[in-house]
């Protein structure tokens, strides 16, 4: 575990008297409480912090900061838990920050298409209450995730293709310092050009910079028809060709996802997909206007045939198409079928659009010098594409066959000129990747963390490795 400081001792008696004299906020330190806050999901590292509080409000969250600053203990900010690579594990110890109170929609203009909610909203929570508008919010990393755990990891998901990843769908935050001042970046406007980018500077940072409470989003009419299904086919490379073909011929696609031949046959099994067979498959889904959805599934039929000589099979009705997008989502837990007791390391990265099926290739050929089961499933739309590394945390050498092939992969997405992560992030597990991603670059970003948390309290050890890693 890279970056890991040494604990800064400070009794759980000493911090709740001192939280007490200067907020109102119950500070909890029970074990079997704490425990909960010890990391999330993904990568099996764990701490137990010294203390959890859950503010209701942005005024909460800064006395909290403050009252954190005031003792140099660390601080890390607690969503729904569902990061991958460890962002949310309190290596340090010190103050946790659970967001799950903060959970008002404050405000929709259908007018605007757009919205503001506070970080503890959960996306499908957004979605629920935005169902009878018309609108909807795009961003769908699968899990459910709150929206200022979406915002701190730049999340995507299968919309990425047609929506954009968080990046492109926030327009402005409310984002609490490290000395807990608060400040507003962005604006309600679709466009600016008034000095840095703050919130984009935000938007990523997995809370190593502040602490996101509010967030202005961009939502989205919600397409009036689809028309979905799925391919199957027994060569990868063709697979690859046609979602390459469809993309060059404009077809514009609101979903395209890739299951390779393991991830398939455990999501068959695992839901019971009688259908679908041990092979490559792609899930495609075509939105819009009736006609113009019609023609361009057409279209992509048409070059499913001719470059792999297979016919797609279509969705007829509400229910196929919701057992099958399902399967995609739970990808994660079908992968843990294919192992039970072991763990899943799951990882993802994200090459050019005209490397990524030398990319996925490779990564093929990979998975199969490790000697491990790596199911792959990619939104390969938009290049990236994640593995599910089955291992055995118990077992030193098989878990040390799985980082490497973690850290292979990444390697190569970098060296095909893509990121190590397109949308899970960097938080512990990545860190010895970062100075080949970024190089010189790095220094700035250590300078800019430095610049807004000179004394390191927000989720010190991740994102940034310490400067003499690398």
């Amino acid at each position: 575990m890279c970056g890991v400081a040494p604990e800064r001792p400070i009794t759980a008696d000493a911090l709740r008297d001192h939280f007490q004299r200067r907020t109102d906020l119950v500070v909890e330190t029970r074990p079997a409480v704490l425990a909960q806050f010890s990391g999330g999901e993904g990568m099996p590292y764990r701490r137990i912090p010294d203390a959890v509080v859950a503010p209701s409000s942005t005024q909460g969250v800064s006395a909290a900061v403050a009252a954190a600053a005031e003792l140099g203990i660390p601080v890390t900010c607690f969503g729904a838990g569902s990061s991958l690579e460890g962002q949310v594990v309190p290596i340090e110890g010190g103050l946790v920050i659970d967001t799950s109170r903060m959970g008002q929609i404050l405000r929709v203009s259908a007018e605007a298409l757009d919205c503001s909610v506070e970080s503890g909203v959960r996306r499908k929570d957004l979605n629920a209450h935005l169902r009878d508008t018309g609108l909807f919010f795009p961003v769908d990393p699968g899990a459910d995730a709150t929206i200022g755990g979406m915002v701190s990891t730049r999340a995507s998901g299968t919309n990425a293709i047609r929506y954009g990843t968080m990046k492109e769908n926030v327009l402005g935050l409310e984002v609490v310092l490290p000395d807990g001042t608060v400040i507003r970046t962005g604006s309600r406007a679709r466009k600016a050009s008034v000095g840095y980018d703050l919130t984009s500077l935000f938007v990523g940072s997995e809370g190593t910079l502040g602490i996101v409470t509010e967030i202005t989003l961009k939502l989205a009419p919600r397409p009036a028809f689809h028309l979905s299904g799925f391919c199957q086919f027994h060569d990868l490379d063709k697979a690859l060709a046609v979602v390459s073909q469809t993309l060059l011929q404009g077809l514009e696609p609101s979903r395209l996802e890739l299951l390779d031949t393991v991830q398939t046959g455990a999501c068959a099994r695992f839901l019971g997909l009688d259908d679908l067979r041990d092979a490559h498959t792609i899930l495609f889904e075509f939105a819009g206007e009736v006609e113009d959805a019609r023609r361009r599934i057409e279209a992509f039929s048409s070059i499913c045939a001719e470059e792999a000589g297979i016919d797609v099979q279509r969705f007829e009705t509400p229910e196929m198409h919701s057992r099958y997008w399902r399967a995609r989502e739970r990808c994660y837990e079908a992968a843990l079928s294919l192992a039970r007791g072991k763990k899943n390391m799951g990882t993802d990265a994200c090459a050019p659009l005209d490397r990524l099926a030398e990319c996925i290739l490779k990564t093929r050929e990979k998975i199969a010098a490790s000697g491990l089961t790596a199911p792959l499933v990619g939104h390969v739309g938009d290049g990236n594409f994640h593995l599910g590394i089955l291992f055995d945390p118990d077992d030193a050498a098989e878990t040390a066959r799985a980082e490497d092939l973690c850290a292979r992969v990444g390697c190569l997405a970098i060296e095909l000129g893509g990121a190590c992560s397109g949308e899970h992030g960097i938080g512990l597990h990545k860190l010895s990747l970062m100075h080949r991603q970024h190089d010189k670059a790095l220094d700035l970003m250590r300078a800019i963390k430095a610049a807004i948390d000179p004394a390191s309290i927000m989720n010190p050890g991740k994102l940034l490795p310490p400067a003499n890693i690398g």
